[in-house]
């Protein structure tokens, strides 16, 4: 199977639990073979950075690291909002791998390209 799935993120700490299985569903998009992309922003925009997500868990659910460490090493995207990013005042050269900026254009583009969403 193959297509294509964005995944609206806004949440990080503020909600392990929607976090977490947000995650949980790109990896499993990527397992089968999804072209997957996961929009941060409002404060998901946090998890691009490194370390974030070291301490987030929800129970019955692998940690977030390994979840998102598992996401990036398979091919999945970190799509990050710029003013989202910046309002936050961190540090634009301290990201992921695989992480890049992308506003609504890129967004808006690759929904019109056919992607299913999700949003959490």
């Amino acid at each position: 199977m193959s297509g294509k799935l964005l995944i609206n993120l806004t949440t990080a700490k503020d909600n392990a639990d929607k976090t977490v299985v947000a995650f949980v569903i790109a990896n499993a998009g990527v397992a089968a073979g999804q072209e997957v992309v996961i929009f941060l922003n409002v404060e998901a925009v946090r998890l691009a950075t490194p370390g974030y997500a070291d301490d987030i868990l929800s129970e019955g659910f692998k940690p977030l690291k390994e979840l998102l460490d598992s996401y990036l090493s398979n091919g999945g995207k970190l799509w990050v909002c710029p003013p989202c990013f910046n309002a936050r005042s961190l540090d634009k050269d301290n990201l992921l791998p695989g992480t890049t900026f992308a506003g609504g254009a890129p967004v808006v583009e690759f929904l019109a390209q056919g992607a299913a969403s999700l949003s959490y």
